[in-house]
């Protein structure tokens, strides 16, 4: 797809966001709008109680998401995001985007700009040199975990660091809790050992909890579960709603078996049980449903 054509259809989906040249390609920004803030999703026509008759969940399958290939890029989208417009698919309470993103080797993003959004980046696979107009250059690879608070307004680039591999990672994008704040970077590393069959708090809206921070009352863990293992999430905030992306494997929630990038948003519960049966690794993602 040219530059031209991406831009037209990104204006289309209604996402707040505007397109920008590339290193071999072009891609969206987090410039904000006014938002449809709410319960999003919940309740649907295809919400499905789990457990008992308050808990209730909404069930993405992997393969009802957006999907864009540019050749460089190999994108699919939870929510609509780009030429992917889905109005049954806007957003879940904050949380905004979901892209599962795939960069061939040697290409990437252009500098382009984001303002007024936290987007938090967990790459999967390979290596992703981000640099940014407040001065950073730094690379994110498997394990890492990376936060911009955008703000009053950054611009940034991401490139595939190496040629002869694929770079695959999550980009995120939840409503701050404030506007126009200062932007800010942070990038940590995390032992993967202490996400074995427990839940790793990797994002939180406390500076001085574990892991990253952002301006929302937002907290996101990442579990690797064996097999016939199973962990509890309580809510840190009454009210919030779960968003679970399912990484490898597969879980069950009550009687929903979730596979290989499957989502669920879960709400009208204080707390889950997640279950593996052959082993999964997943992200459980807590966000407001109302702010």
């Amino acid at each position: 797809m040219d530059r031209r054509k991406f831009i037209q259809n990104t204006a289309k989906s209604l996402v707040a966001a505007t397109a920008v040249s590339a290193v071999g390609g072009t891609s969206a920004n987090g410039s904000s709008q006014e938002p449809t803030i709410g319960f999003n999703h919940i309740p649907s026509p295809n919400s499905t109680l789990i457990n008992n008759e308050t808990m209730k969940a909404v069930i993405h399958k992997a393969n009802t998401r957006g999907h864009a290939n540019h050749g460089w890029l190999d994108t699919h989208h939870t929510f609509s995001f780009a030429s992917y417009y889905n109005p049954e698919r806007m957003h879940f309470g904050a949380l905004r985007v979901l892209n599962d993103d795939m960069v061939k080797g040697g290409m990437g993003f252009g500098k382009h700009p984001h303002d007024n959004m936290e987007i938090i980046s967990i790459p999967l696979e390979g290596d992703l040199e981000h640099k940014d107009s407040m001065g950073n250059t730094f690379t994110i690879k498997k394990n890492d975990v990376q936060v911009m608070s955008a703000g009053t307004g950054i611009f940034h680039s991401e490139k595939n660091q190496h040629a002869d591999r694929d770079v695959r990672f999550l980009q995120i994008w939840v409503f701050p809790d404030k506007k126009n704040v200062t932007p800010r970077y942070d990038q940590i590393t995390f032992d993967p050992a202490n996400r074995k069959n427990k839940l790793q708090q990797v994002v939180s809206p406390n500076p001085d909890d574990s892991g990253a921070w952002i301006n929302q009352d937002a907290w996101f863990y990442l579990s690797d579960l064996d097999a016939d293992k199973s962990v509890k999430h309580t809510l840190n905030k009454a009210g919030n709603g779960i968003y679970l992306f399912v990484l490898e494997g597969a879980v069950s929630i009550g009687n929903h078996q979730l596979e290989r990038r499957d989502g669920a948003g879960i709400t009208e519960v204080a707390e889950i049980e997640v279950k593996s049966g052959q082993g999964a690794e997943f992200l459980l993602m807590e966000v407001p449903m109302k702010f």
